[in-house]
């Protein structure tokens, strides 16, 4: 899905795709709200209802990874806005209802706000004084993580 978004969105059409990792006994109630909140942000920023699908990339004996797609219809003019307020309103909606804003596609550009939300500020020290010692010259994915 985030490669097709690269020839759809000249098309009018608002496509991207977000994971987490939840329990088992919370996915039922977690899928729902976030589902319900995605597809509300969409007919709220296109005026058009959209779609909202939700597979399985990996499961575990404590639960499941959900992989969220969504797509809908755009205006030409306003498509990044259209986007970005569906986008965030998704994960807004996927720390809400417990889940993390990833899992095995790593954090990257558009899910670093909600990473940072997430992310205990000893892993980021931690982080930083690693790349320091072994990325001192902050080549290596600046900011994606943490602040260049």
């Amino acid at each position: 899905m985030p490669y097709a978004r690269e020839f759809l969105t000249p098309a009018g059409l608002i496509i991207d795709t977000f994971e987490s990792a939840i329990t088992w006994d919370r996915f039922e109630s977690f899928h729902d709200k976030v589902k319900t909140a995605t597809e509300c942000a969409i007919l709220e920023a296109t005026g058009i209802k959209g779609e909202v699908t939700c597979r399985f990339t990996h499961v575990y004996p404590d639960g499941p990874a959900p992989y969220f797609s969504f797509h809908a219809r755009g205006r030409h003019g306003a498509l990044l806005e259209q986007w970005q307020a569906i986008k965030n309103a998704a994960s807004d909606a996927l720390i809400t209802a417990g889940g993390t804003i990833t899992h095995h596609h790593a954090v990257g550009r558009d899910h670093r706000p909600w990473y940072d939300r997430q992310r205990p500020a000893l892993f980021a020290a931690a982080l930083r004084a690693a790349k320091r010692e072994l990325d001192p010259q902050g080549m290596l994915n600046p900011g994606v993580l943490i602040d260049a």
